[in-house]
């Protein structure tokens, strides 16, 4: 947690790599400030979603119609994130735990 909050206080950008990472760090800041924390989640985040503490996400293609894909659609919006979905599509990039990341 105190790493974290060092980041983001000195200016610095939180990048998450995989919605479970995005999840888990979320829920820790579910008061605004990252916090120790414990348990199970069942925060769903999809557009409109404000981002507490994470900033960036790397993740791979994750498959049509599904939550990641709305998770992932919270950071670079719905439109965008289909405009690269259907190139990924159109240029057989590998979907979901097989490959190619956005």
């Amino acid at each position: 947690c105190e790493k974290v909050m060092a980041t983001k206080a000195n200016g610095g950008k939180v990048i998450a790599v995989g919605t479970t990472s995005v999840r888990c760090l979320e829920t820790a800041a579910q008061s605004g400030e990252i916090q120790p924390y414990e348990g199970d989640t069942d925060i769903f985040i999809y557009p409109g979603y404000e981002f507490k503490v994470v900033d960036a996400l790397l993740t791979n293609f994750h498959l049509s119609e599904s939550t990641l894909l709305m998770l992932v659609s919270a950071f670079a919006g719905y439109e965008q994130i289909m405009t690269a979905y259907r190139e990924a599509v159109n240029q057989r990039y590998r979907f979901f735990s097989y490959g190619d990341a956005m």
